[in-house]
């Protein structure tokens, strides 16, 4: 059987505000549970146009043909002219509702932007202080410890895995592979189990090798295997320019009556005796920057 574990990264305010309440739309009316990812600090989006100067492409890519927009001109200011608006205080309610429909709900870190642009230069000990406002706001809004995180842009290091070690998480959704895995990295195995997004993003494949919104959906189709796929949407995508074909997706996909679980039915299904496996820093086609890859083994240093 066909199986698709869903995982909805939120980046940004206007994704909390708008895209997820829209995504659960769809999810109720298709009767699909999912995993969410919520990032739970301010919104730095405006501070991401640093990757002009430090992702080669970055700036091709978001004027190429075909490529969506994650954001809004107004998001794009934020953090530079207009105040970073803090996400997960500015909606609890749209949190709370996401657990209560049923749906899985884990932390996509406290500053999405930060951790993505700059994870390898951040001391030890400031990951955790991002993680621990992360997990403090989380359980202030739900009342429970987080079990699961992802995350931001796919970015780890030893530092982040070792600080996810000690929160005794039940898995991780911080990188790209085939089937669930233990990371190793220089030889060093860390004990949080991964599920990696398996299947290419929209984003990545929209504008690429004539890939349109008219022929994506049957490009996803082929793509499909037996057993676990892991899909990433997102909320800016996804839950609003992309969720027409997002929703016609998901209508191909029971048609062809696949099986949806959450990435916790995925850890507890398919993640029993999972093997070690390297992790590292590479390429994903579609993708400025560099994403933790299972099965990679070179982890750059900070300059």
């Amino acid at each position: 059987m066909i199986t698709i574990a869903l995982k909805v990264d939120v980046d940004t305010y206007a994704g909390t505000r708008d895209g997820v309440p829209r995504l659960l739309d769809l999810f109720q009316k298709a009767g699909i549970q999912a995993t969410f990812y919520f990032t739970m600090g301010p919104d730095n989006s405006g501070k991401a146009l640093r990757r002009l100067f430090t992702h080669k492409g970055f700036l091709r890519r978001m004027l190429k043909k075909g490529k969506p927009s994650l954001h809004s001109f107004r998001t794009m200011l934020y953090g530079i002219l207009l105040p970073p608006p803090m996400i997960a205080s500015s909606f609890p309610y749209i949190i709370k509702s996401t657990e209560h429909m049923g749906h899985e709900v884990g932390i996509h870190g406290w500053d999405h932007v930060k951790w993505h642009d700059l994870l390898p230069w951040i001391p030890k000990n400031m990951i955790a202080i991002e993680l621990g406002r992360a997990c403090a706001a989380y359980e202030d809004i739900l009342g429970h410890r987080a079990r699961t995180t992802a995350a931001p842009g796919w970015n780890v290091t030893e530092d982040s895995l070792e600080i996810q070690d000690a929160m005794y998480l039940t898995y991780c959704s911080d990188t790209r592979g085939e089937a669930p895995f233990y990371p190793v990295i220089d030889g060093r195995r860390f004990n949080t189990l991964q599920i990696p997004t398996t299947l290419p993003t929209m984003d990545e494949l929209l504008g690429e090798n004539d890939i349109t919104p008219h022929n994506i959906n049957d490009l996803y189709l082929d793509l499909l295997r037996p057993g676990l796929n892991v899909l990433t949407v997102q909320a800016e995508l996804e839950g609003k320019e992309l969720a027409e074909g997002f929703a016609l997706l998901l209508e191909r996909l029971q048609e062809r009556n696949v099986r949806f679980i959450t990435l916790a039915d995925a850890a507890a299904e398919f993640g029993k005796d999972s093997p070690d496996a390297p992790v590292g820093m590479g390429k994903i086609p579609g993708r400025t920057g560099v994403t933790a890859i299972q099965g990679f083994e070179e982890m750059p240093s900070p300059a």
